[in-house]
């Protein structure tokens, strides 16, 4: 019988599967600096040496990337997926899909991987089909619009930035259809939640049944890590991290073991990772 998309994809890609995590290694390529949407958690940092999402030494070029990526892929570890997770929204840089087209042509064995806010994941289905993305990973953590409203100061779409409830309508919206799109491509969907427990706490479980409906193949609950507008925000206790993931487990099946990298990580999450941006190839 001839494997599923999802079966293939958590043989070999560390971030949806358990067993993977420890075995093969993807590397984030840092070329897309712009964001079109402000999360109070977020903060982007350059030449930094903290190691989170939103960090990265340096934004590189296209080629700059690939020459990265031919480096990385010369290294004695078994490479399985090139993505761009950052610093900023992937989608919201067209860097992110002339690289991956490059990767695509040059280095076609290899899983590719995009993670996004969503806000513009519909309308970026067709051209993501189109350049070979496999896995698509959406950071959502709402799906009631008084929830979002206390996460995002604003979305910026089509020039115009948008505040308070209809932000967060918006946001949630066309995340929603974005990934029922993506789904009926062929893309393989995990799902990434940052727990605030303060806020969005008591409102995972429900974020994880409609998802599930959606397609979604996998859900990863991430703590949060004080920062931005959020710095003084307390982080899940190791039970209430835990206790979100069963309850959420009951909708969807969870991958715990996110290392929250940087968007210039390399190497094997669950191993040999090196994650201090491009200087360590």
């Amino acid at each position: 019988m001839a494997k599923t998309n999802i079966e293939i994809i958590k043989e070999k890609h560390p971030c949806f599967s358990n067993r993977a995590h420890f075995k093969y290694g993807r590397i984030h390529l840092p070329v897309a600096p712009k964001c079109n949407i402000r999360c109070r958690y977020c903060e982007i940092k350059l030449g930094c040496v903290e190691d989170r999402p939103g960090v990265t030494e340096k934004i590189l070029s296209p080629l700059e990337a690939m020459e990265m990526l031919r480096n990385a892929v010369k290294r004695d570890y078994p490479l399985r997926v090139v993505a761009v997770a950052g610093p900023g929204e992937p989608l919201a840089n067209r860097q992110t899909f002339e690289v991956l087209k490059m990767a695509k042509e040059e280095f076609p064995h290899l899983i590719r991987c995009v993670a996004t806010n969503g806000l513009a994941l519909y309308e970026c289905a067709e051209l993501l089909e189109r350049i070979g993305i496999n896995t698509v990973t959406v950071t959502v953590n709402a799906i009631d619009p008084e929830v979002g409203a206390k996460i995002y100061e604003y979305v910026r779409v089509n020039g115009r930035k948008h505040t308070g409830i209809e932000a967060a309508e918006i946001l949630i919206n066309r995340q929603q259809e974005g990934v029922k799109e993506v789904v009926s491509r062929g893309m393989v969907v995990k799902i990434n939640t940052v727990l605030i427990p303060d806020i969005n706490g008591g409102h995972l479980t429900e974020l994880a049944r409609v998802y599930k409906q959606l397609g979604a193949n996998i859900m990863n609950i991430t703590p949060l890590i004080p920062a931005g507008k959020f710095a003084h925000m307390r982080p899940p206790t190791p039970e209430e991290l835990s206790r979100a993931r069963v309850a959420c487990g009951e909708h969807i099946e969870q991958f715990k073991m996110c290392k929250q990298c940087r968007a210039d990580a390399c190497g094997i999450p669950g191993g040999d990772d090196e994650s201090m941006g491009p200087d360590c190839l």
